[in-house]
Parts: C-alpha cells; sequence; structure tokens
C-alpha cells in the first residue's frame, strides 16, 4: 500500500453516493453488463443491482466481467435479486425512486426528474428491455430522445448518458462536496479497498479491521495474528 493509492482510495470514497444506484433487468451481454459498471464506479455508485439473465448460456448467473469493466467490478459492489419486480419493491421500500428506461404513455425526458433525491435508474437488456411489469412498479419510466432512425440507444451508452445527467445534478446540488457515507461505513470500505486480502482474514474470525495511519499503513496493534 503506497502512501499515494492510500490516499486515492480516500479521495474516491469521499465521493462516492450511496444514493444513486442502477438496477439491471436481465442484462445478459458481458460487455453491456461490464461497461455499465465502469459507468457507475465513474459517476460514484457504491452498489449496483443485478437481475440475471434467464435465458441463454448466462442463465441464472450474473454476465463475466470482461476487460470492458476496466476492473470497475473491484469498485462497485454487485447485489443480485431474482427477479426485478420484487428488486423494485424492495429499493423504493428503502427510499429510493426508481425510473425505468421504458417507453410508455407515462414516460417522460431523461432530464426531467430529481437525481438528487435517492435514485434507482432500471434498466433492460438491449434485445427485450425492461419487462412492462417492472416498468409499471416504477416510479416513473424515462427516455432518451432519439431523432434519428433507429429508436434507441445500447444500453451502456443510454446507461452513461442517464446517470451523467444524475452526476451534473448532484454536482450543482453539492453533494459531491461532502462525504456521503457514514464515517464508519468510510472507515470500513477504506480498509476493505485497501487490503483486499486481509479484510476476509478479519471477517472470518468476528475481528473489527484494525485502525489505519495517515499513509495508509496498519497500526502496530493491527497486525494479523497468526493462528
Amino acid at each position: 500500500m503506497t502512501p499515494e493509492r492510500y490516499a486515492k482510495i480516500q479521495r474516491v470514497l469521499a465521493l462516492r453516493q450511496p444514493t444513486l444506484t442502477v438496477l439491471m433487468d436481465e442484462v445478459n451481454k458481458p460487455h453491456n453488463f461490464s461497461a455499465i459498471l465502469r459507468t457507475c464506479d465513474a459517476v460514484g455508485v457504491l452498489t449496483a443491482h443485478a437481475v440475471p439473465p434467464n435465458n441463454g448460456r448466462e442463465s441464472g448467473h450474473l454476465p463475466t466481467f470482461n476487460a470492458t469493466s476496466g476492473s470497475a467490478e473491484k469498485w462497485v459492489n454487485v447485489q443480485a435479486h431474482p427477479d426485478a419486480v420484487s428488486a423494485v419493491r424492495a429499493l423504493q421500500a428503502g427510499g429510493m425512486q426508481v425510473l425505468a428506461t421504458h417507453l410508455s404513455q407515462r414516460s417522460v425526458d431523461y432530464r426531467e426528474p430529481d437525481y438528487t433525491r435517492p435514485t434507482c435508474l432500471l434498466l433492460g437488456a438491449e434485445k427485450w428491455g425492461v419487462s412492462d411489469e417492472a416498468a409499471d412498479a416504477a416510479d416513473a419510466n424515462i427516455v432518451i430522445p432519439m431523432f434519428g432512425m433507429v429508436q434507441s440507444l445500447n444500453v451502456s451508452v443510454a446507461a452513461a448518458t442517464i446517470l451523467f445527467e444524475a452526476q451534473r445534478q448532484r454536482l450543482a446540488a453539492g453533494l459531491y462536496q461532502q462525504p456521503q457515507l457514514a464515517a464508519a461505513d468510510l472507515a470500513r470500505l477504506t480498509f476493505e479497498w485497501a487490503y483486499p486480502d486481509l479484510a476476509p482474514l478479519y471477517r472470518e474470525r468476528g475481528e473489527a479491521y484494525p485502525a489505519l495511519g495517515e499513509r495508509g499503513e496498519l497500526l502496530p496493534s493491527g497486525a494479523p495474528q497468526s493462528c
């Protein structure tokens, strides 16, 4: 652990937005799944949500990460859900507004919603999109205006377009100017990002993570003891 890397970890975590997330409804192509996670990391999403695809080679499993992610899967936790509707309900119960990328009679321009509110962006696979049931369960349906011959963008491009609008609104509101994570969560995640190999050992033993020095070093009392 170099002091420079430790400083970057602290800087990035201070910008994380725990009230901004995505829900990928059966996004089945690994390059799309990975590209969405890369954008999530770029705008400060802490945790993403996903429903595994139910057909094809990846059925029942989240798509495998590939080079498109730029290793974003290390920095954005992915929580799996059995189906989109129950995931939407769970996120709403946690205080999130869910915005589904879906063309319907109640669709609005993607720039209209207030992304400074706790928000989840619901995205579907390119071929079939968000299910009607999940779109109906969402708080709103949003669309990206299209002026060409094609009717939609690649799902990862759509995700980036909308998430950077969320970032723009949040920057203007000052949500990146101070940490949005609680101090205890900041300390926990700092240790887990700085020492990904040691963190599981402490969890297995039920021990608290040790304190870290100003340069990210383990303090003497925090060194793991041999069994």
